[in-house]
């Protein structure tokens, strides 16, 4: 499913145009990237839990050359799904 079929599909379900579903989710992407960006966690009832977390640095091997190399520190955005959606998946 790509974002259009997605919007089509929400806004049937909710009984509203596909423009004021695609502004909901764009406000829903937006403050959820500044949140994350502030470093909070944000969890989603139902949904799952998702925060940023910094992967430390660490040496890496090149298989071909055997050169090691220094991978710089980073963050990562992690999600952890709700137990209520993981049963659902089942």
């Amino acid at each position: 499913m790509n974002n259009k079929e997605f919007i089509t599909a929400l806004a049937a379900r909710m009984g509203i145009s596909t423009k004021e579903t695609q502004q909901l989710t764009q406000a829903f992407n937006t403050h959820l990237a500044e949140k994350l960006e502030e470093g909070r966690t944000l969890s989603i009832q139902g949904f799952g839990n998702f925060e940023v977390k910094k992967k430390m640095e660490r040496v890496v091997v090149k298989p071909g050359t055997k050169q090691r190399m220094l991978v710089p520190p980073k963050l990562a955005l992690s999600f952890k799904p709700s137990n209520i959606l993981k049963d659902k998946l089942k």
